[in-house]
């Protein structure tokens, strides 16, 4: 995939000086005008704030078309929304990265009740014939996506969740959930394996275990609704999630180093709101709503460090829509207790749509295509994985999500249905 390449623009031309010494003026005028920007924008830059990506570093102007609009209005981000939507369509493919972009559009779908939505992911592009994916977590997204537009089409399509059930059972079959290193959770690899990798950011997500929620929920079966709490809950020779990772207040803590990124539990453990979200919809257990909303809560306080504390973005790691998604299955639990959610993401896709107002030194919005950056610091510099591309299936397929979750929670608040 390829990398987001600067646009040079060729400066403005001056009109020329009429003698040698308007010439000699002009150009000691304009060398002193130059140090002094210079001077000025370097003691400008926010304290703390991260080195600038050199790969990309022309602070983008903001244009007429990206000039703040009133976001108040639901059809706003409906439309910027569909912007981004038709560039994921445009570089779409059937694998995970595209399950990404199928899940914002189910819930733009019922946002806006847009067929071509349907048509794209259902006709055009069977969600059922989507890629099995290496790692577990690959699986999990497709039957999400395959779930979720079960639930926004009327809950009749019965195919989308004998798909589902197949992919989840065929891992389950292979072994990947077990508690082969001491505790139940889902691994990207069966015990035994020759695999060297050990991405536990991945896998550590366990949306396996929300995927197992979704299945209980719409076959009744409660064998996937005794893998949840076996996850959850571990049994009685090996914890489950909640006693592995889980510190109480919204605080997720994993092993150091043990994990791309050095994260064992990703996002400071925002996937578990989804998972805790569905074990809720699944048990009516308030235990499991009350973890979602302290997680929400802790990790959207800029007091933690883990967002910017004007705009929201996530500081350090890329998978934006996943993270957005993820804070958006703890609201729907009870959108009253979590108050401040909706505006303080409103305002970090602001962030994103407008450049940083202008401000940032890497490309989050492409205007010509509408591509999104993978990574929304506006310094660049985070980690995870492809941070810099921007438009490709990865960011886009992220980018689709985050603003189509964000839509339809957005356009309920305005409209309860």
């Amino acid at each position: 995939m390829s990398k987001h390449k600067k646009k040079h623009h060729s400066s403005q031309s001056v009109p020329a000086l009429q003698n040698r010494h308007g010439r000699r003026s002009y150009a000691v005028g304009a060398l002193v005008a130059v140090i002094l920007l210079t001077v000025y924008f370097i003691l400008s830059r926010p304290s703390g704030a991260p080195e600038a990506d050199t790969r990309n570093s022309t602070p983008r102007p903001q244009s007429a078309s990206l000039m703040r609009e009133d976001t108040s209005a639901p059809a706003v981000w409906i439309r910027r929304a569909e912007a981004i939507d038709a560039h994921f369509h445009d570089v779409y493919t059937p694998c995970w990265e595209g399950a990404y972009g199928a899940i914002g559009d189910a819930y733009l779908f019922a946002a806006t009740h847009d067929s071509s939505l349907y048509r794209f992911h259902l006709l055009d592009h069977d969600l059922k014939q989507m890629c099995v994916g290496r790692w577990v977590d690959d699986r999990a997204w497709i039957c999400l996506a395959e779930c979720i537009w079960w639930d926004v089409t009327g809950r009749t399509d019965a195919q989308l969740v004998q798909d589902a059930a197949h992919r989840y059972l065929e891992a389950r079959m292979e072994k990947r959930f077990s508690n082969v290193e001491g505790f139940w959770s889902w691994y990207n690899w069966p015990p035994g394996s020759e695999a060297q990798e050990q991405i536990f950011t991945n896998s550590n997500m366990n949306q396996m275990v929300t995927v197992a929620c979704w299945l209980y929920l719409a076959t009744g079966e409660h064998r996937f609704l005794q893998d949840a709490l076996l996850a959850w809950n571990g049994d009685g020779t090996s914890p489950g999630i909640e006693k592995t990772w889980y510190k109480g207040n919204g605080l997720w803590v994993g092993k150091p180093g043990l994990a791309a990124f050095g994260q064992q539990v990703p996002w400071e453990g925002a996937g578990y709101c989804s998972v805790a979200a569905a074990l809720y919809r699944a048990t009516h257990d308030a235990r499991y709503r009350n973890i979602a909303l302290a997680t929400a809560r802790r990790i959207m306080d800029p007091k933690n460090n883990w967002v910017d504390p004007k705009y929201f973005y996530q500081l350090r790691m890329d998978g934006n829509g996943a993270f957005v998604n993820f804070l958006f299955d703890a609201y729907a639990t009870a959108p009253d207790s979590l108050p401040d959610l909706l505006p303080k993401i409103r305002t970090m896709l602001e962030h994103v749509w407008t450049n940083h107002d202008g401000e940032s030194v890497v490309t989050l919005h492409r205007e010509s295509d509408n591509g999104i950056r993978n990574g929304w610091n506006p310094y660049g510099g985070e980690d995870g994985y492809n941070v810099d591309e921007v438009g490709t299936v990865h960011a886009q397929g992220e980018a689709a999500r985050a603003f189509g979750t964000f839509t339809y929670y957005f356009s309920r608040s305005k409209s309860p249905r």
